[in-house]
């Protein structure tokens, strides 16, 4: 697995799990397990859609180094 997650996009992404857990414990919900999904994205630096997409959001000047 290629790396294809930036840094702003790891923060966002780790905001964004964060806060859908937060609205699963508070709505006592298991909706809130989604959150995770996020955060193993920005644990394992690969987003398989992105993957599939050719996406990347890496920054230029970092990939060719």
């Amino acid at each position: 697995m290629k790396a294809n997650i930036g840094s702003i996009d790891k923060v966002v992404r780790l905001i964004l799990g964060a806060v859908i857990i937060i609205l699963g414990f508070y709505f006592n919900t298991w909706w809130g397990i989604i959150g995770l999904v996020p955060i193993i994205t920005v644990a394992i630096n690969f987003c398989p859609i992105y993957g599939i997409l050719g996406i990347s959001t890496i920054s230029k000047e970092k990939t060719e180094k």
